[in-house]
């Protein structure tokens, strides 16, 4: 399914110096909502395009910059649409009628249990690993989290993946400009496979402390600790 939508994405590139911005931040709002629809075949293409020039700026800084805080705006208005969706129409609802709208019943209540688990922090970690990445904003729009805690930790980690994404790809633009987008796609893909585990490290380092840090503010204000997946 990757090869084939970055076949498709390879259309909408003509369009980049125009309307590449806005591109962007439709796909990557439809990637990070209950549609399944992979991030890397959109932003990966975005750094290679930017490093190339055929952005909106021909500018290799500014074009990624703008790519990245597009990309990072698409990702939370795809998690609010989850967030809204489990906050008003409730966990027996999503149980019931999930599998209609690409949310397996199995899937949901996993990423409910890392939440309980984890709370806020899962929120940030989450966003850093595949098949959970978009769902762990039903959980939280389930518990009624916060909103304010909600957008800055979807914001932390879905801005990390967007700016590793289009790093790789603006290494491959400027390694190569005669690559065909899906093999850019999959090479791309291969990179972060590749060193994976160290971004895994680095996103459980930080989810550790602060779930540590939580625990300690909670218990030195005396609220009770089922509030940390609250807030």
């Amino acid at each position: 399914m990757t090869e084939t939508l970055a076949s498709h994405i390879a259309y909408f590139a003509q369009f980049a110096h125009l309307w590449g911005l806005l591109i962007i931040f439709i796909f990557m709002t439809v990637e990070s909502s209950f549609i399944p629809f992979p991030s890397e075949v959109v932003m990966i293409p975005a750094g290679f395009l930017a490093a190339r020039g055929e952005m909106l700026t021909g500018n290799v800084w500014i074009d990624c910059i703008l790519a990245i805080v597009i990309g990072t705006t698409g990702s939370i208005a795809g998690a609010l649409v989850n967030y809204y969706l489990a906050l008003y129409l409730g966990r027996t609802a999503l149980h019931k009628y999930g599998k209609y709208f690409f949310l397996k019943e199995e899937t949901v209540l996993r990423a409910e249990e890392i939440f309980r688990e984890y709370g806020a922090a899962a929120t940030f970690v989450c966003r850093l690993l595949p098949a959970i990445r978009q769902l762990i904003s039903i959980p939280a729009g389930l518990a009624k989290m916060k909103l304010g805690s909600f957008l800055l930790f979807t914001g932390l980690g879905a801005g990390i993946w967007v700016v590793i994404l289009t790093a790789i790809g603006a290494w491959l633009g400027h390694l190569s400009g005669d690559m065909d987008y899906p093999a850019l796609v999959n090479k791309g893909k291969q990179i972060i496979s590749d060193h994976y585990g160290w971004i895994i490290a680095a996103a459980v380092v930080f989810g550790a402390v602060y779930f540590f840090v939580h625990k300690r503010v909670m218990k030195l204000s005396g609220k009770p600790e089922t509030e940390a997946a609250e807030k």
